[in-house]
């Protein structure tokens, strides 16, 4: 049996689909060109082929339609660096001005892409609940999205930022309220969610945003940690942590340096006492479940409007897989887009 499999805690719907999955043990790697050689060896690129695919089966018409959403796609130029990025817009179809979600996809700012059946699914959901949702695509560290340029940090931030920038720039395009735009991501995008959050503070425009919502956010960096429990309890349970490979391939450097764009576990309460009110959301059997709650500690500690939730028996990510508990998913998207019509 897998770890996954003989624990107590797991919904039984996701050891259904998951409990014979084993998760491969992810050795140390030098630095981030080895790590890049391996993933783009004929090998790598076959086993991102193959998650890619699954995603892609994972498109729910019937949990989240298409029928009854506009759907497009826009590209935009980011900044500095001038390249293209997309976003995948879904809104209710009429002319109503709606609440704004500016969601950032997963993967730990390394793989996957919005316009992947998984997330194409969740946007759609999202969007079912009377919000307008723009997913960006944002570059990433290490498998192309549909930006293919593969760049570590802060190449990632930069194109979520801008993507931001113009979704509210255009906000009468999109027929979105302008005062009302929440940024939200899971695990990597719940990294770039916070870290979007900071930039803003940083330039002083975090009054372009409403509310950030972080789920399951992958910000310490490194694993294990003493002081994150559930980064020794739940490891191996979907995810393997205990090596270097996220933080040599989003920028080593950045680790070093202790920057809180790249890895926002490094925030100091100055950091994120501008936020606006801010949700974390935590799976119980995940490895990332206390830096999560650390970090909206941290909030509290700021004086920022902050609440945590805690999505018992779930394991990393499960309200975006839909496929496994999607009445877990379907009240996450009615609590975020609720959150994104009242903050």
């Amino acid at each position: 049996m897998t770890k996954l499999n003989d624990d107590p805690r797991v919904d039984p719907r996701i050891k259904a689909i998951l409990g014979q999955v084993p998760v491969p043990a992810q050795t140390d790697v030098a630095d981030r060109d080895a790590l890049l050689a391996e993933a783009h060896s004929p090998d790598g690129l076959a086993v991102r082929e193959m998650a890619d695919s699954l995603m892609d089966t994972l498109d729910n018409e019937q949990l989240a339609p298409a029928e009854g959403l506009a759907i497009r796609t826009v590209e935009f130029e980011s900044k500095p660096d001038g390249n293209t990025v997309k976003l995948l817009v879904m809104r209710p179809e009429g002319d109503e001005r709606l609440p704004g979600l500016y969601y950032i996809h997963g993967g730990g700012m390394q793989s996957m892409s919005t316009f992947n059946g998984m997330y194409r699914t969740w946007g759609r959901l999202l969007a079912h609940q009377g919000v307008v949702v723009a997913m960006v695509d944002f570059r990433n560290a290490l498998y192309a999205s549909s930006a293919p340029e593969v760049e570590p940090f802060p190449a990632g931030l930069n194109d979520c930022v801008s993507g931001l920038r113009h979704v509210v720039g255009h906000a009468d395009e999109f027929g979105i309220d302008a005062v009302r735009v929440v940024v939200a991501g899971e695990s990597g995008g719940g990294n770039l969610a916070l870290a979007t959050g900071m930039q803003l503070v940083r330039d002083g425009d975090i009054a372009l945003i409403s509310g950030i919502w972080a789920l399951c956010p992958y910000i310490a960096g490194e694993w294990p940690q003493d002081r994150f429990a559930s980064s020794i309890e739940n490891n191996g349970l979907l995810l393997d942590l205990h090596n270097n490979r996220g933080k040599h391939v989003y920028g080593i450097d950045a680790f070093d340096e202790g920057n809180p764009l790249a890895w926002p576990s490094f925030a100091t309460e100055a950091d994120v006492r501008e936020f606006p009110p801010t949700v974390i959301s935590v799976n119980e059997c995940d490895p990332l479940r206390d830096e999560g709650i650390d970090f909206y500690r941290l909030l509290l500690r700021a004086g920022v409007a902050a609440r945590c939730r805690q999505a018992m028996g779930t394991i990393h990510g499960t309200e975006i897989f839909t496929a496994s508990c999607p009445d877990i998913s379907a009240e996450c998207a009615s609590s975020i887009a609720h959150f994104a019509r009242t903050t």
